[in-house]
C-alpha cells in the first residue's frame, strides 16, 4: 500500500512538473525571437548550456551532499542526453529556425510521437491501447492542421531542407525519451543534468565558432543581461531536470503526447507577445491537440487506477 501511495504522489509531482515544462517551453519560442536580436543562434545555444550547467552546479553546491560526479552506470544517459538532445537536437532546431518561421518550427519539432510510438512498443514493450491510439491520431492531425502543408512552398529547397532539420531534431528527441525511460538510474536527474549540459557544450562550441562566427556578437544592455540570466536557470536548467523527471515517471507515449501542448502554448504566446496572427487552421489544430492530451490523460488515470486497486 505504501508503494502504491508513493507512486501516486510521484505521478502527481510529475504532472505538476509537466504543466510547468509545457508553459515554460511554450513561452520560450517568442522569448527566443527576442534573445536572437542580441546574439546569434548557435552562440545563444552555447550560452544556454553554459549558464544552465552553472546554475545547477550552484544548486548542488549548496545541498548537503554537494556536487557529485556521474556514476559509471549513468555515463550512457549522460552522453545520450548531452550529445543527442543538448547538442545535436538543439543545433538542428536553431539551423531550422533560422529559415522556418517560429510557429512552424515549434510544430515540426514536436512531431516526436511519430518516432516515440514504435520505439516504445519495440524497445520498452509498452502497450498501445485504443485510447492512446486515438490520442496519437488526434494530436498528429492537430499538428498537420496547424502546419497547414497546403500553404507551404515545396519548391523552396532551403525551406524543405530546414524543415528536414526540424524533423530530424524531433526524431533525436524521441530517441532520448526512449533511453531515459529504459535506463536504470543510479544518480538523480538533478545530479546528472549539469554534466549532460557540459557534455553537450563541447561539440556546440566549435560548431558555433565555425558556422556563426569566431566569437559571439553580443549587444550588451540591461535587457540583454536579464534575458541571458532568464535563459540559463529558467528555460534551460529547470526544464531539463523537469523533463528527465517526467520521462522517468510516465510512459514514453504519454510524455511525448503531453508535450504536444508546447507548440500550442508557443503559438498563443507568439500571438500575445509578437502579435502573430491566429488563423482558423491554428485554432482547429489547437483544439485537436488539447483533445489528444485530455484523452491520453484519462487513459493513464484509468490504467494507474486499475493497477493501484489491484
Amino acid at each position: 500500500m505504501k508503494i502504491a501511495n508513493a507512486q501516486v504522489i510521484q505521478r502527481r509531482h510529475a504532472t505538476v512538473l509537466m504543466c510547468c515544462l509545457v508553459l515554460i517551453w511554450g513561452c520560450n519560442w517568442p522569448v527566443n525571437k527576442i534573445v536572437l536580436t542580441y546574439i546569434s543562434p548557435l552562440w545563444f545555444t552555447c550560452l544556454r548550456m553554459a549558464m544552465g550547467s552553472i546554475s545547477l552546479l550552484l544548486v548542488q553546491a549548496f545541498r548537503t551532499e554537494g556536487i557529485k560526479l556521474p556514476a559509471r552506470a549513468d555515463l550512457p544517459v549522460v552522453f545520450s542526453i548531452g550529445l543527442v538532445q543538448m547538442a545535436a537536437m538543439m543545433a538542428l532546431v536553431q539551423l531550422g529556425l533560422a529559415i522556418v518561421p517560429a510557429g512552424r518550427s515549434a510544430i515540426l519539432s514536436y512531431t516526436m510521437p511519430l518516432w516515440v510510438v514504435p520505439g516504445a512498443i519495440l524497445i520498452l514493450g509498452e502497450r498501445l491501447r485504443m485510447a492512446k491510439i486515438a490520442a496519437l491520431m488526434l494530436g498528429l492531425t492537430g499538428l498537420v492542421v496547424m502546419f497547414n502543408p497546403i500553404s507551404f512552398d515545396w519548391s523552396d529547397h532551403k525551406a524543405v531542407v530546414a524543415n528536414c532539420y526540424l524533423l530530424a531534431a524531433a526524431a533525436l528527441w524521441a530517441a532520448t525519451i526512449i533511453h531515459v525511460r529504459s535506463h536504470r538510474w543510479v544518480g538523480t536527474p538533478l545530479t546528472l543534468a549539469p554534466w549532460q549540459m557540459l557534455i553537450g557544450l563541447i561539440p556546440l562550441l566549435p560548431l558555433a565558432w565555425s558556422i556563426d562566427s569566431p566569437a559571439p556578437h553580443l549587444s550588451f544592455s540591461l535587457g540583454a543581461l536579464a534575458l541571458a540570466a532568464y535563459t540559463g536557470p529558467l528555460i534551460t536548467a529547470f526544464p531539463l531536470w523537469a523533463f528527465v523527471t517526467v520521462a522517468r515517471t510516465f510512459p514514453a507515449v504519454t510524455t511525448s503526447l503531453a508535450l504536444l501542448l508546447v507548440p500550442v502554448i508557443g503559438l498563443l504566446s507568439s500571438v500575445v507577445f509578437l502579435s502573430e496572427q491566429l488563423t482558423a487552421t491554428s485554432v482547429v489544430g489547437l483544439l485537436l491537440i488539447v483533445s489528444a492530451v485530455g484523452t491520453v490523460s484519462l487513459a493513464d488515470a484509468t490504467e494507474s487506477g486499475g493497477s493501484v486497486a489491484g
